[in-house]
């Protein structure tokens, strides 16, 4: 009974906040975890454009993105500069992996990449991944193992690139199972680890879940472990801040029901490729967050 815990860190104030917290927290609990690190410059305030797609202001209104986010962060790449994550932050980057936590790539700028890709050609698709890429190599002196995309957003491109820039696997959908993706019946030979439970922000707000309520709610779901396991995607700016005390009740609730609490690359060491899954990746809707998302589909039949 394994359930891997996601770290999507977002934002510089995520960064520099929020992953030191998580860091202690997790070595007080002896979990272990993959922090996805954005890596370029943040530009948060930008998604304000977002306001015109369907279910946005409702999510931005349930999960309080004032009080998470901080002023200053809403303003990045509007009024204010954006930072540069990777260059103002890399010391903390470099602290997780020496805390001996596996680190990986979630975005170069996550704004402009969740917002541009779905629509994006392969050369601004190979640009954006090959920036953050090179910036974390630049960081951490090896390359990257691992790639989950900002919002679970992707294209044919990506997918593609996942294979060709030579990651163990990724983390870039929802689903059910650790499968090899097919788009449009074109093999990618990298395997996908997919999230396989809501985030704490997707459900906050709805159907009667609150801040108090919502690691019960979790809990309910992973009582009866799947074969494969889970994958928990939490977020640095949330768990790592004012949900730390809801992220500490499912550390103990995990515990309790008999998990081992691990990094990805630990589901991702146990896989045969040969033996996965071959299932096609769509984009569908997912409750509690705006727009579609990359998820795991049918299984493909040749």
């Amino acid at each position: 009974m394994r359930l891997a815990l996601k770290i999507d860190v977002d934002t510089y104030r995520g960064t520099r906040l929020g992953v030191p917290r998580l860091v202690e927290l997790l070595k007080r609990r002896e979990a272990d975890a993959t922090f996805l690190f954005s890596v370029g410059p943040d530009h948060t305030g930008r998604a304000i454009k977002r306001v015109f797609r369907s279910g946005f202001v409702g999510k931005v209104s349930r999960t309080s993105v004032l009080e998470h986010y901080g002023l200053k962060t809403l303003l990045y790449g509007t009024l204010l500069p954006g930072p540069d994550i990777g260059r103002a932050c890399a010391d903390v980057m470099r602290d997780v992996r020496d805390a001996g936590f596996e680190v990986g790539i979630h975005a170069w700028d996550h704004v402009k990449w969740q917002d541009g890709v779905a629509g994006a050609d392969a050369a601004w698709t190979e640009r954006q991944m090959r920036l953050a890429c090179e910036r974390f190599d630049e960081i951490f002196g090896e390359p990257t193992r691992v790639h989950g995309a900002a919002g679970w957003q992707m294209n044919l491109h990506a997918y593609r690139l996942t294979q060709r820039l030579g990651f163990a696997y990724a983390s870039d959908t929802r689903g059910t199972e650790p499968f090899i993706p097919i788009h449009r019946a074109e093999i990618i030979a990298c395997p996908q680890i997919p999230t396989t439970l809501p985030t704490l922000d997707e459900m906050i707000g709805l159907d009667g879940v609150t801040a108090e309520n919502a690691a019960e709610r979790v809990l309910a779901l992973t009582a009866n472990p799947p074969p494969a396991g889970h994958v928990f995607t939490l977020h640095a700016e949330l768990e790592g801040m004012k949900l730390a005390p809801v992220f500490e009740q499912l550390l103990q609730g995990w515990r309790t029901q008999g998990y081992e609490l691990v990094a990805m690359r630990d589901i991702c060491q146990s896989l045969d490729p040969r033996q996965l899954p071959r299932c096609n990746v769509a984009l569908a809707p997912v409750p509690g967050r705006s727009g579609r998302l990359a998820v795991q589909g049918k299984p493909f039949l040749a």
